[in-house]
C-alpha cells in the first residue's frame, strides 16, 4: 500500500510538471510571437532616406534595362521587388504637364489620374513644387504630411524624386 502511494504520489508530481512546462511553452512562444510582430511593425517604418534615394535609382537602371511598359508593371507590383513596407515607387509623366500617375507601388487606383493638383494634409501643393525644381535640375528631396499605408495615420514623410527621361520616379520615407 505504501509503495502503492509512493507511486500516486510521483505519478500526480510528473503530471503536473509536465503541465507547468506546457503553460511555460505556450507563454514562451506566445512572447516570441508578440515581439515578432512589434519588430516587424517597426522595420516596417525604419527605412532611410538613402534606402529611399537607392529605391529610385534601382528603378532607374531598372527602366533603363528592361523598357518602359515592364517597368511600370514591376513598380506597380505591391508584392515585387519594388515594395518593402512603407518604402514603394511612385512614377509619373514628366511631360503632360499634369503629372498623371503612371506607377503607384501601394495604390493603383492612382494610375491615370493627374497628381498636379495634389495636396498634402496640410495644404502644401507639393508636386506642384517638384515639378517646378525638376525643370531646373534632375533630381529633388520633398517634405509634406502624407498618409503612412503600414499606419493608416498620416506621417512627415521625405521623398525624393529623379527625372528621369519623359518619367518622374518617387519614393518616400516616413517619420
Amino acid at each position: 500500500m505504501v509503495i502503492n502511494e509512493v507511486m500516486s504520489l510521483s505519478t500526480l508530481s510528473l503530471r503536473m510538471e509536465s503541465l507547468q512546462m506546457r503553460k511555460f511553452l505556450t507563454v514562451l512562444f506566445g512572447l516570441a510571437g508578440l515581439f515578432g510582430m512589434v519588430a516587424t511593425a517597426a522595420a516596417e517604418g525604419s527605412h532611410t532616406p538613402d534606402q529611399a534615394r537607392a529605391l529610385v535609382q534601382k528603378a532607374a537602371e531598372y527602366l533603363q534595362r528592361e523598357g518602359k511598359e515592364k517597368a511600370l508593371a514591376a513598380f506597380s507590383d505591391p508584392k515585387g521587388e519594388f515594395v518593402d513596407g512603407d518604402l514603394y515607387l511612385v512614377v509619373m509623366d514628366a511631360t503632360d504637364g499634369r503629372l498623371t500617375m503612371l506607377a503607384h507601388g501601394v495604390n493603383r487606383a492612382l494610375i491615370g489620374k493627374p497628381q498636379i493638383d495634389v495636396r498634402d494634409a496640410d495644404g502644401k501643393a507639393f508636386n506642384q513644387e517638384t515639378q517646378a525644381a525638376l525643370s531646373t535640375t534632375n533630381e529633388y528631396w520633398v517634405t509634406y504630411a502624407w498618409p503612412n499605408p503600414a499606419t493608416k495615420k498620416i506621417a512627415k514623410k521625405k521623398s525624393f524624386f529623379a527625372k528621369v527621361g519623359d518619367l518622374i520616379i518617387g519614393a518616400g520615407v516616413y517619420d
